[in-house]
């Protein structure tokens, strides 16, 4: 059973700095993309940034130059440095991951939740302004 877990979130003012982290379990991590997507109250889940198992990265332009993904297989871990920080990014935040490992795709397969199977229970990122 796949299990991911969330942590890092929190409160911090308009231009800050937040460093989510999570750790999956369960099957071997390295061979798998991951991804982090985020959902604000009363909007739909959207796609933030998403890291292939060949360390490709894709990113929300809403994100773009501020946020940074990456992945550590040495601790089944999966990383999103935020910076500049604003209002707009306040959200409770998913790390999620495919059920198969899959070959090259276009980018917006990445943008997708269907494209995930395993989803964590996520962690609140409050900007204040």
């Amino acid at each position: 059973q796949v299990q991911l877990v969330e942590s890092g979130g929190g409160l911090v003012q308009a231009g800050g700095s937040l460093r989510l982290s999570c750790r999956a379990s369960g099957r071997s991590f390295s061979s798998y993309d991951m991804g982090w997507f985020r959902q604000a109250p009363g909007k739909e889940r959207e796609f933030v940034a998403a890291i292939t198992w060949t360390t490709a990265t894709y990113y929300a332009d809403s994100v773009k130059d501020r946020f940074t993904i990456s992945r550590d297989n040495a601790r089944n871990t999966v990383n999103l440095q935020m910076i500049s920080l604003n209002p707009e990014d306040t959200a409770l935040y998913y790390c999620a991951t495919p059920s198969q490992r899959r070959g090259f795709q276009l980018a917006p397969y990445y943008y997708r939740p269907e494209s995930y199977d395993y989803w964590g229970q996520g962690t609140q990122v409050t900007v204040s302004s």
